[in-house]
C-alpha cells in the first residue's frame, strides 16, 4: 500500500493514496460490515468495499429496503421438503406441479442449476437439490447433503429414472458413484447421466440453453 501518489512527491507534498485514505477514515462498523459481505460468494475484498460504500454513503435509503427484503426472505424462504428447492410453503412451485414428470427426477448440486435447467425449457420432470457435492477435501460427506429426503423419494418407488445432472468433475463424478450405490437393490430405477455438451470442470448453471439441451437429450446410462 503506497502512501505518498506520485504527484504529490514530485512537490515534496505527502499525498495519502485512496487505499490509505480508506483506512484512514475506516470506522469499526463499517469494517465489520465488509467483513461480513467479503464472506459472501464472489465477493473480494474490493468487491465488499464498493458495496458497503454504496449503502452506507452514495445510496443509504437502499440499505433500509435490502434489510426489509432480506428479513422477509429470511421468515419466509425455506427449502422445499419434497426436492430441496426454494420454497415458501411446504413444497415449491415444481413440485406442486401436477402437470410434471414425478417419475422422473434430476438430481442437481445447488439451487442454480435447477434454474438453468429450466431456463432452457427442454425439462418437465421433478428435481432434487443436494445442495452440495461429496469433498471430503472440504469436509463434505453425506450428512452435509441433501440425501435423506431423496432416499425416501426412491424408498416410496414414486421414482422410475434418476438423472444425475452434476458437475464434470472428480467431486461430482463420486457423488454419481455415492448415489448409485444408495438405489434400493429391489428396485428397478434408470439411472443416466449428463455430460454430453459440458465441459470438464464445468457446472451446469453456467452452460447456455442450447447446451443444456444437448446434456439432457444426450444422457447417457449410468449403471
Amino acid at each position: 500500500m503506497r502512501l505518498v501518489a506520485e504527484t504529490g512527491a514530485e512537490h515534496g507534498v505527502a499525498v495519502l493514496s485512496p487505499e490509505w485514505l480508506l483506512f484512514y477514515f475506516m470506522t469499526p462498523a463499517f469494517e465489520k460490515l465488509q467483513q461480513q459481505l467479503k464472506q459472501l460468494p464472489g465477493l473480494g475484498y474490493r468487491s465488499a468495499e464498493r458495496i458497503a460504500l454504496h449503502l452506507l454513503v452514495e445510496k443509504p435509503a437502499q440499505l433500509t429496503a435490502l434489510v426489509t427484503a432480506l428479513e422477509a426472505a429470511s421468515r419466509s424462504v425455506r427449502r422445499c421438503e419434497r426436492c430441496g428447492n426454494l420454497a415458501e410453503g411446504d413444497v415449491c412451485g415444481i413440485c406442486a406441479d401436477e402437470r410434471r414428470d414425478r417419475s422422473v427426477v434430476c438430481v442437481v448440486e445447488h439451487v442454480p442449476d435447477l434454474v438453468a435447467l429450466e431456463r432452457s425449457g427442454a425439462y418437465r420432470g421433478s428435481y432434487h437439490v443436494l445442495h452440495g457435492k461429496l469433498s471430503p477435501i472440504h469436509g463434505v460427506g453425506p450428512d452435509q447433503l441433501n440425501l435423506a429426503a431423496l432416499q425416501a423419494r426412491l424408498a416410496a418407488g414414486e421414482v422410475a429414472e434418476l438423472i444425475l445432472a452434476l458437475s464434470n468433475d472428480v467431486e461430482g463424478e463420486a457423488t454419481c458413484h455415492y448415489l448409485t450405490e444408495q438405489l434400493p437393490s429391489e428396485q428397478a430405477v434408470k439411472v443416466t447421466r449428463i455430460g454430453f455438451g459440458l465441459p470438464s470442470g464445468g457446472g451446469v448453471h453456467y452452460a447456455d440453453s442450447i447446451t443444456l439441451k444437448s446434456a439432457l437429450d444426450g444422457r447417457r446410462s449410468y449403471s
